[in-house]
């Protein structure tokens, strides 16, 4: 095939036809693929277009620009929008495979769902589902690209700060099946309220609607059961109305629950921390209840998982337990961690809690509430790091920081946290995990 010089703009059907031949995606020029396309993403900081013939040279076979100053190569395709044509193409490809396309998002334990039910979708499917974080305007086209004729189901993480951007990323993604896991205080700064976070979250739901879609979801949130109104719902809960159900059992650390099958009660012995993480592992059984995945594949599935990347993961240090809980934290989540943890057997306990970010207006608010809910508790000790914490009245109990470095050193010049359980949870700008190197 011969290609020439493209001065106008290249159609996403016709660079269709070239991802065919070429199925891998870069967007970073210093990790370029053999045989690649390279797409030459623009951001504040950077312009990919300037990296364009430097792809080439390591091994990409076409670069992707917005800039006709860089197409000057056969194989330097210019388009009017970079990042649009990428995820015009995801979406091409989506609909050109017609696989069927699971879509997560919500507040909390989207991403913790999501590893869970691809944990048990792998049982029976050639799966792509998001890798780490990638649940953006970037991330999700990406995932979406790494699809191949073989593929026969998507899990697609979808993250969003700001309205409107989760009706993009199904724009992109065309889900047939969704999952809103839940809908808290989070990014309150971009979605301007709590009704700006209810909004956005269920777009998804909106699209579904539109598109005749279903979705999973969990019965005894009476919210979510409310913006669903009018859809085909996959259900389950802790009640007698959801068609798979379920119950928490109480467990010293390592959350047990019990799930009712057709063919009897199975008790799935997670290696998650947390009573907040039952929802998750249920949207995983129903998951793969909807996908026919045998019951005993689904409970081993559950089992086998173990948490990384800071998301409620039981460390043991020293003589000390730790719950680390360290990737994110918004007020919903904060509490909830802070509920189980005072449930939790163990008389020396210990708290260390960071900002939790981007809640403008809300913060000190909700920074507060915080603050008053520890002192109704009787943690051992308590220290707070950050700003935000830094400005409310948080008794006479809790130790105050800036960083997590000062911190560190007041720590290292104690040394006096032995035998305690600790919860570490804080926004990952915060970067609390920094603070395991002390015990």
């Amino acid at each position: 095939m011969r290609f020439y010089f493209f001065y106008t703009p290249m159609k996403t059907a016709e660079l269709y036809e070239i991802f065919k031949q070429h199925p891998t995606v870069s967007t970073d020029s210093r990790t370029i693929l053999p045989d690649s396309i390279f797409f030459a993403l623009k951001g504040q900081n950077f312009d990919g277009n300037k990296f364009a013939a430097d792809s080439l040279q390591k091994g990409a076979k076409y670069a992707i620009v917005d800039n006709p100053q860089y197409a000057n190569d056969a194989h330097i395709i210019l388009v009017d929008d970079v990042l649009k044509s990428l995820q015009k193409l995801a979406r091409l490809h989506r609909q050109t495979l017609g696989i069927p396309v699971l879509a997560i998002t919500g507040t909390n334990g989207k991403t913790t769902s999501k590893e869970l039910i691809a944990a048990v979708l792998k049982n029976r499917f050639n799966l792509i589902f998001t890798q780490g974080n990638l649940n953006n305007h970037i991330g999700v086209p990406l995932t979406l690209l790494r699809m191949t004729p073989e593929t026969q189901i998507a899990v697609i993480e979808m993250g969003a700060n700001h309205p409107g951007e989760i009706a993009a990323l199904c724009d992109i993604a065309q889900p047939d099946l969704g999952l809103v896991t839940n809908m808290g205080k989070a990014h309150l700064e971009g979605f301007g309220s709590f009704e700006g976070v209810v909004k956005t979250k269920t777009e998804l739901y909106d699209f579904l609607r539109e598109t005749g879609g279903k979705c999973f979801i969990n019965t005894d949130n009476k919210l979510l059961l409310k913006q669903a109104e009018g859809l085909e719902l996959l259900s389950y809960g802790n009640n007698e109305t959801a068609q798979l159900r379920g119950e928490p059992e109480d467990s010293s650390y390592y959350l047990t629950a019990k799930i009712l099958f057709p063919k009897g009660w199975l008790y799935f012995r997670s290696k998650l921390v947390g009573a907040y993480n039952f929802e998750n592992i249920m949207a995983a059984a129903r998951v793969g209840s909807y996908f026919d995945i045998d019951p005993l594949l689904i409970q081993k599935s559950v089992e086998k998982y173990e948490p990384t990347n800071n998301r409620s993961q039981l460390i043991q240090r020293g003589t000390n337990r730790i719950i680390l809980d360290a990737y994110n934290a918004n007020p919903t989540s904060m509490m909830a961690s802070l509920q189980n943890f005072s449930q939790l057997a163990q008389k020396a306990k210990t708290v260390i809690l960071g900002d939790m970010l981007e809640l403008g207006e809300y913060s000190k608010e909700e920074h507060q509430k915080i603050a008053d809910f520890i002192a109704s508790q009787e943690f051992e000790q308590v220290f707070l790091i950050g700003p935000c914490f830094n400005q409310v009245d948080a008794g006479t109990k809790a130790k105050k920081f800036e960083s997590i470095e000062l911190l560190a050193n007041y720590l290292f010049q104690q040394k006096q946290i032995k035998n305690n359980l600790i919860l570490i949870k804080g926004s990952r700008g915060i970067r609390l995990e920094k603070i395991l190197d002390n015990f």
